[in-house]
């Protein structure tokens, strides 16, 4: 059973808006990231009545951070009080990096056909890639060592990867899941649920 966890994918990006695989790219949010970050932290201002009983903890990413000190400062609250767990970065998808997934397909035809096939298992090519099962490997001590109430910002992976592991989706339900920048996923339990 799990503490109170909001959880919140960092804002828009460029990337995103490009659909380029991001991975463990270092990127920024963009100006629709910053106001959905900020419209979050609104939001937790208002479900969060004493932050000083939560854990704040991000990604190490440009983005996450970004995010978090929006939404800190949404808050009211000192934007840079918070701390960053590298198991919550996300997946990464080595030589993929930085591309979408028409040039991938232009540069090497059917290379990105198995991902279609069994993109929860699939690793893509590259030093350091990850699959989601990989990922969902680094990220099971930090689920299990959740003690207290936390505030949490990470990626779509990481999150794809919560809905496996808390809510028992199946590797397709998971992978397939739309993960939103700009709702909170809250947990709490063995339930998920978007606010």
């Amino acid at each position: 059973m799990y503490p109170l966890v909001y959880i919140a994918r960092h804002g828009q990006t460029q990337w995103n808006t490009e659909r380029r695989l991001q991975g463990q790219a270092d990127t920024d949010i963009n100006a629709l990231g910053r106001e959905q970050a900020t419209r979050n932290g609104h939001r937790l201002a208002g479900l969060v009545k004493n932050p000083a009983e939560f854990d704040f903890v991000a990604s190490p990413m440009r983005r996450t951070r970004e995010t978090m000190e929006l939404m800190r400062a949404a808050m009211g609250l000192d934007p840079l009080a918070y701390r960053t767990d590298p198991r919550l970065v996300e997946l990464s998808f080595g030589d993929w990096q930085g591309f979408t997934f028409a040039e991938l397909e232009a540069q090497h035809p059917g290379s990105t056909k198995g991902r279609r096939a069994t993109k929860w298992d699939f690793l893509p090519p590259g030093e350091g890639a990850e699959s989601y099962e990989m990922l969902l490997e680094r990220l099971k001590p930090w689920l299990d060592a959740l003690d207290r109430q936390t505030v949490c910002v990470t990626h779509g992976g990481v999150m794809r990867c919560f809905f496996r592991v808390v809510a028992g989706l199946s590797k397709q339900e998971a992978a397939g899941l739309e993960i939103p920048q700009d709702r909170l996923l809250r947990l709490e339990g063995r339930s998920l649920e978007w606010l």
